[in-house]
């Protein structure tokens, strides 16, 4: 007896169900994936990240996003919800969309221990082919530590990593920096 076949969806019956859902879901080719609540450390990380972002950005031509705004990595087939994006100049909506933005300069995730596999492997790889994606940060809950992928000027990714709570990132595309005490002020952490 064969597996039972997996009912695979459009693009537009997802956007649909996303309008009408209590919860927010990511989708990859046909699949949803419904996305879990947040911690309490994934909210203090995220809220500060955004606020400290947000201040900053003002007067600039850079937009920064919480995690209601769905990023676009490939048309009718992936789009997730990054935990905070970025985009300088115009902003790029998908098709017909007002809440899905296609051409992120800067995506930052906060890692679960459900997601930082995926958030270093498969999500990594898939926000690369973003073209307008020039910076990705992935910010771990449980200790201080920053991973750092940025596309050199040569268009190679390179990487570095902040482990210190002196440490301040340079987010080069939007002209902004990003000091450690500010993305873990307020989180709790193990002993």
């Amino acid at each position: 007896m064969g597996q039972p076949q997996k009912k695979l969806i459009s693009h537009d019956e997802y956007f649909a169900m996303e309008e009408a859902a209590e919860y927010k879901s990511e989708y990859y080719h046909g699949e949803i994936f419904a996305m879990s609540g947040a911690s309490h450390n994934h909210n203090m990380i995220a809220g500060n990240i955004f606020a400290a972002l947000h201040s900053t950005l003002r007067d600039s031509d850079c937009v920064v996003y919480i995690s209601d705004m769905k990023v676009q990595i490939d048309e009718a087939r992936h789009y997730t919800y990054p935990d905070v994006s970025i985009v300088c100049g115009d902003i790029g909506f998908a098709a017909g969309r007002n809440d899905t933005i296609t051409n992120p300069a800067v995506i930052i995730e906060i890692l679960s221990e459900s997601t930082k596999d995926y958030d270093r492997g498969g999500k990594l790889a898939a926000y690369r082919k973003i073209a307008s994606l020039l910076e990705y940060i992935l910010i771990d809950q449980y200790s201080c530590h920053v991973e750092y992928f940025f596309k050199n000027e040569a268009g190679i990714w390179e990487s570095e990593e902040y482990k210190d709570m002196n440490d301040s990132l340079k987010i080069r595309s939007a002209d902004a920096e990003l000091a450690l005490s500010e993305v873990y002020y307020r989180v709790k952490r193990d002993a």
